[in-house]
């Protein structure tokens, strides 16, 4: 028994030895008729070859894209900490640092922005300096010091009003794009708003990311990403009918069905694998010159630009397993016997059930989210992306059975459209996996176009503003009645600001409720005449404007209200805010008048307690802020000035357009990424068809020599070539519009939204069409020169 088993384990172990040693042969042998089957075995190879070095860069990117966000992580949390707010700071020392908000924007750049106060003789300081700067002094990163320097600085530099003594490294930068500076003051303190730091490099809160936007990154990257892989798969089938020829002579020479299989396997391994050096190459090339690359105002040094180790691992083993795997099994239909190979014996025709099976998935998986999203839900971003894989896969399953069934009922016709349709007869997979990448990415852009024409329509709706006004708010931490007031009269005296209101807004807690409370407005009668209608006016006033129904608690007089910020009753301690000063009670005015709010240009009224200055001091209220808007003309240079202003005032106060306003600014960069990025991937797929139809026509050249010689006109040729190309193209546009808009519409229905643009499918499909016809006019030159006579020569 011991005896048995010994030599049946030994049996098995070499039969899977046997197997590995005849894989590994065939393998062998097949990758020698890539590198030995002269100029035509070559161009085979170097076609696939392009073709996956293609798609092998992109995906490469692709796979840097967690790296980079990483990287951008770290160097952000590298330089902050002198601006994260703390309950107890440390105290002050020779390694300490003051240092104050300065953020600011120019001409839709985003400035990044910090002053500076050094509190002893060897202050902390930030990545990319090695000094902090002193009062006045500026330190800019070298594309704000460009700007600077240039006669689109003016603006900058009166708003900055500084030296430049210094430039930020690049450790302290995001990119090498970006606009950054510090500058140097003497006034801060933690009393108005300063924070003080003995290092840099504080964790920041991670703020979520609106919903809708996760939910268009989702959709994008599944469809930019899938593309890609089809047109891999595409391209290790190139030179297929000749490779098959050369099967059948293998067969002859006593190669079995397998070996022959596993042969052509190692054929397609080699052009898999050039192909994946060489795209390795092509990402390299490209990230040596990502520096000097911005698009949308963004910017990354190479190094951030780096596959995670993971993902790099997976493309380098999947893409030629992947060649292996679509090699094998495209030739699971191909019968190659000794005497020649029969393709689709019989011509068994595609079946449809198994067809619908992943867009039914799909449509099963996004189907139960309907209404995820309306009221600010999370996006199960697996569940999304799996969905819209599965259902845009049934462009790809689909395309090859419609053009198989549509063209098997064509008859008759022009010479040139007998042999297009002939063509398609005989073999229309390749024509159908010519084009199959192009519809994939047309549908997913029809499905993102659709999803932003009703986002953005909603978010760009502002019905209180004129078109030719932006509003904007400004919000300013701890503020006086004198700094707002002031403010107030600077913004209306500002050059193209049409409208201009400002006062002191705090929140006082009714006694015994720390839910409930109240939101009191201070200021002159003139500012809060355009807050309420509030008639005759004068200091020592009081105004109530009752909140709506969702707004919070009715303002009642006599309502007792907590000063300070401190709960509890009469004599109660205060909170840790107040460091134990005693609450004191406020009650609401008893002559307080109710009055009807105004709705501001942005939309909304103020609600609550609307007090003139005698009523209630501003040293009893938490933390007073300065709230306000401006209504410029809507040019580059009111916004300029406007924020100019501002900053001079104080560069730590928040100026930005209406939440409504500044929403669809984001999803307007997010829509301009992803345009970008799918014109990157639609240039790629051109590319990937140009490569694939000259294969096509390069195996084709021996039937167009004969045919041009039997008399055939060439233009009857270039005519049947575009007939070829149109019939395919023409059915996968419609069925990429189809399950677009279907892609689209389920989309929707996570948003509860109801009222899209079903045309928005047209600049995508003539986007797609116009690629098509393209590569095809490029693809005629090359085909003049294959109906020479001398493509009847052999050897």
């Amino acid at each position: 028994m011991r005896t048995g088993g010994t030599g049946t384990a030994a049996s098995t172990r070499g039969s899977g030895a046997a197997g590995l040693r005849e894989w590994a042969r065939d393998l062998a042998l097949g990758a020698r008729f890539a590198t030995s089957g002269g100029r035509q075995g070559w161009l085979r190879t170097l076609l696939t070859a392009v073709g996956v070095a293609l798609g092998v860069a992109v995906l490469l990117l692709a796979a840097a894209v967690p790296e980079i966000v990483r990287s951008q992580d770290t160097r952000e949390e590298a330089r902050s900490g002198a601006f994260t707010h703390q309950s107890a700071g440390p105290d002050r020392s020779e390694y300490s640092v003051l240092g104050k908000d300065a953020n600011n924007r120019w001409n839709g750049y985003q400035l990044y922005g910090r002053l500076l106060q050094a509190e002893g003789s060897s202050p902390a300081t930030p990545p990319g300096l090695d000094h902090i700067p002193g009062p006045g002094e500026l330190a800019v990163s070298p594309a704000l010091k460009k700007v600077l320097e240039s006669p689109e600085g003016d603006v900058l530099r009166e708003r900055l009003d500084g030296k430049v003594t210094a430039v930020i490294g690049d450790e302290g930068l995001l990119g090498p794009s970006e606009l950054a500076f510090y500058k140097g003051a003497d006034d801060l303190s933690v009393a108005h708003g300063a924070t003080r730091v003995t290092k840099f490099g504080s964790p920041q809160d991670e703020q979520p990311m609106d919903p809708t936007l996760v939910l268009l990154v989702v959709v994008a990257c599944a469809v930019l990403v899938m593309p890609v892989a089809i047109f891999i798969a595409t391209a290790v089938r190139f030179g297929g009918e000749q490779r098959d020829a050369r099967l059948a002579a293998l067969r002859l020479v006593g190669a079995d069905i397998a070996s022959a299989r596993r042969m052509a396997a190692g054929e397609t391994l080699v052009g898999a694998l050039i192909g994946l050096l060489l795209g390795g190459w092509f990402f390299l090339l490209g990230r040596a010159f990502m520096a000097k690359i911005e698009l949308f105002h963004i910017s990354l040094f190479p190094e951030d630009v780096t596959p995670g180790l993971p993902l790099g691992l997976l493309i380098a083993v999947g893409v030629p397993l992947t060649a292996v795997a679509v090699t094998i099994f495209a030739l699971r239909g191909v019968a190659i016997e000794p005497l020649g190979l029969v393709r689709k014996s019989g011509q068994r025709k595609r079946r449809l059930l198994w067809r619908l099976v992943p867009p039914a998935g799909g449509a099963a998986l996004l189907l139960p989210l309907a209404g995820s999203l309306n009221g600010g839900g999370s996006v199960n971003e697996v569940q999304v992306s799996s969905g819209v894989v599965l259902l845009l896969s049934g462009v790809v399953l689909l395309l090859p059975w419609l053009v198989e069934r549509l063209v098997a009922r064509l008859r008759g016709g022009p010479v040139s459209w007998q042999l297009a349709t002939r063509r398609l007869q005989l073999s229309s997979g390749n024509a159908s996996r010519a084009v199959s990448g192009i519809t994939v990415a047309v549908a997913g852009a029809i499905a993102l176009q659709l999803l932003f024409s009703v986002v953005q329509v909603d978010e760009e709706r502002n019905e209180h503003l004129g078109q030719d006004k932006t509003q904007l708010d400004i919000y300013g931490p701890s503020s006086t009645l004198a700094d707002a007031q002031a403010l107030t009269a600077e913004l209306r005296r500002t050059e193209g600001v049409t409208q201009a209101n400002g006062y002191l807004q705090s929140w006082l807690e009714a006694k015994g409720k720390s839910d409930d409370g109240v939101n009191v407005t201070v200021g002159t009668c003139a500012s809060l005449r355009k807050a309420a209608r509030i008639g005759d006016c004068h200091d020592g006033d009081a105004f109530v404007v009752q909140p709506g129904k969702d707004e919070g608690p009715p303002v009642e007089r006599g309502m007792p209200l907590v000063l300070n910020g401190s709960s509890g009753g009469e004599n109660a301690k205060g909170t840790e805010g107040t460091k134990g000063a005693e609450g004191k009670i406020w009650r609401v005015p008893s002559s307080a008048r109710t009055v009807e709010g105004i709705t501001s240009p942005e939309g909304y009224a103020n609600s609550g307690l609307l007090l003139t200055p005698s009523v209630l001091s501003e040293k009893q209220l938490a933390s007073p802020s300065f709230q306000g808007w401006a209504v410029t003309e809507r040019t580059d240079e009111a916004l300029e000035r406007l924020r100019t202003t501002v900053f001079h005032t104080d560069p730590a106060y928040t100026l930005w357009e209406t939440s409504d306003q500044q929403r669809a600014q984001e999803i307007e960069g997010v829509q301009q990424a992803i345009l970008a990025a799918s014109t990157a991937v639609l240039l790629l797929i051109g590319a990937s068809m140009t490569v694939s139809m000259l294969e096509q026509l390069r195996e084709r050249k021996r039937q167009l020599s004969v045919l041009v010689a039997f008399g055939t006109k060439r233009s009857t040729l270039g005519a049947s070539v575009l007939w070829q190309t149109a019939v395919p193209v023409v059915l996968g546009i419609g069925l990429a519009v189809v399950f677009g808009l279907g892609l689209g519409w389920v989309l929707l229905r996570m948003l509860d939204e109801a009222k899209p643009d079903w045309l928005v499918f047209l600049p995508a499909a003539g986007a797609g069409a116009a690629v098509i016809a393209l590569v095809t006019v490029i693809s005629l030159p090359f085909l003049w020169r294959m109906m020479r006579p001398d493509g009847l020569r052999t050897e």
